[in-house]
């Protein structure tokens, strides 16, 4: 059963076309991870499905509404973390999420009991008295979702949540979004790290230019890449030269070099040993040999043409 169901969705900003006939589907309790450089169409895709935009063609049903025909009651079932935390600052921890329990109709009674549940949750009970412009990144990206939470959406959009936090703040969003799957919510991920979506989404839609250009899962989406790639570093940085020689005769691929470090694909197992007993036998000793899978950066790369980073090429490591 799907819990979000988008199909051809298309929208335009004058002569710019954002979305050109995306479809997303995310399965009842997973995380759907959405990928694409910038201008790709991820956040405006997350505009349409929250009701914040009216697509200008296709349909999208959200928890089983339409998300025009039926935009309040959508907007009953989802909350929506930006790329930006959302919270008064002015306002403590507590004063947030009471203000967004009233808003939601909630009594002052539930709006309490809730707000301090949430603070809980998500380790803010110290922190509910302070104001929100006191708290660290990974502070206020916690209550921001803590508030998102407040009405219990079944469905929740996560546009970029680990934008700019440090890796322990990211860690602990992480651990946030498997608790909220593990509870039975359906979260839509856009994120603009690779290894993010590796970590979180058990499926993938990868967007370029309005499109959707590949789905699937982790795993399936790397298998499509290709085999397997065999990374070497030499002890001697002056043999990298010779290591390379090597690596061509027994993989029949010239490896590619950066830095010390060589890699190349490989389609048998067998090749690695291989590689490491000739090296031996001509006295290159190494300090690193290792067989991986593509990694999600792999496979953006070969599905977009350009590493990850912007729609012009500028690699990051990361997609925005």
């Amino acid at each position: 059963m799907y819990a979000i169901e988008a199909e051809g969705l298309v929208k335009r900003f004058g002569a710019t076309t954002a979305l050109d006939g995306v479809d997303l589907f995310a399965r009842s309790g997973t995380v759907l991870g959405v990928l694409g450089p910038n201008g790709a169409g991820k956040t405006t895709a997350v505009r349409v499905l929250a009701t914040l935009l009216r697509p200008d063609a296709g349909s999208a049903r959200v928890a089983g509404f339409d998300v025009v025909r039926q935009a309040h009651e959508v907007r009953g079932v989802v909350g929506l973390t930006g790329q930006y935390a959302a919270v008064d600052e002015e306002l403590t921890g507590t004063q947030n999420l009471l203000l967004v329990g009233r808003l939601l109709g909630l009594s002052r009674r539930d709006a309490r009991r809730r707000s301090a549940e949430l603070l809980e949750r998500f380790g803010l009970a110290d922190a509910g008295g302070r104001r929100a412009k006191t708290y660290s990144g990974g502070m206020r990206r916690r209550l921001d979702l803590a508030v998102s939470l407040v009405g219990r959406p079944g469905v929740l959009y996560l546009d970029e949540p680990t934008t700019g936090l440090d890796p322990h703040s990211r860690n602990e969003l992480w651990g946030i979004v498997r608790g909220l799957v593990a509870d039975g919510s359906t979260v839509l991920l856009t994120t603009q790290y690779m290894d993010e979506a590796d970590q979180l989404a058990d499926d993938i839609a990868v967007i370029d230019h309005g499109k959707v250009i590949a789905t699937g899962s982790p795993d399936e989406l790397k298998a499509k890449t290709g085999g397997q790639t065999l990374e070497i570093r030499p002890a001697d940085p002056d043999a990298v030269e010779r290591v390379a020689v090597v690596v061509a005769e027994l993989t029949g691929v010239a490896p590619t070099v950066r830095g010390q470090r060589l890699s190349a694909p490989v389609a048998d197992p067998a090749v690695p040993a291989a590689v490491l007993r000739r090296l031996d036998e001509v006295g290159v000793p190494v300090l690193e040999l290792a067989l991986r899978l593509p990694s999600l950066d792999d496979v953006f790369l070969s599905l977009t043409g350009h590493a990850t980073g912007d729609a012009n090429g500028n690699g990051t490591g990361r997609v925005s």
